[in-house]
């Protein structure tokens, strides 16, 4: 596998197709540039995913993510950008990309992007009573 930035998203058979789970993943350094000034935009982006059939591979995501470090992009084209590029490799049930930038001219901007497979129904939300932690001493 390639250790250069690339546009492509390698992709894998989701092992656990007939179930719907949950896959939650941080990439807290994405970086690329400003296109008015070419300055760099930092941002922390979140990806939520309930996949279909396919899973992305980790390292082909990451040298994805590196592959904007030089170009220069809007918060709002980049966050939406990223989700159609994963729509189009995987087709997961549902992906929630979640960007927050970091500041620029004292403004914080977050833009958050969803995509539904058609016809796709989640399961209802389970709750589940939550548990003090266990404290070493008992009294």
């Amino acid at each position: 596998m390639s250790t250069k930035p690339s546009k492509e998203l390698p992709v894998f058979p989701n092992p656990n197709a007939e179930r719907d789970y949950h896959i939650h993943m941080e990439i807290p350094e994405f970086t690329c540039l400003c296109p008015l000034t070419g300055q760099p935009d930092f941002a922390h982006f979140t990806l939520d995913i309930i996949p279909d059939k396919k899973c992305i591979e980790l390292k082909g995501l990451k040298l994805y993510m590196w592959s904007y470090r030089n170009e220069g992009a809007f918060h709002e084209k980049v966050t939406n950008t990223i989700l159609d590029d994963i729509v189009e490799a995987i087709n997961p049930r549902f992906i929630r990309v979640t960007a927050k930038w970091y500041v620029r001219g004292g403004i914080y901007t977050n833009v958050v992007v969803e995509h539904r497979k058609k016809g796709w129904k989640p399961a209802p939300r389970v709750d589940l009573a939550s548990f003090e932690p266990e404290s070493p001493l008992r009294g």
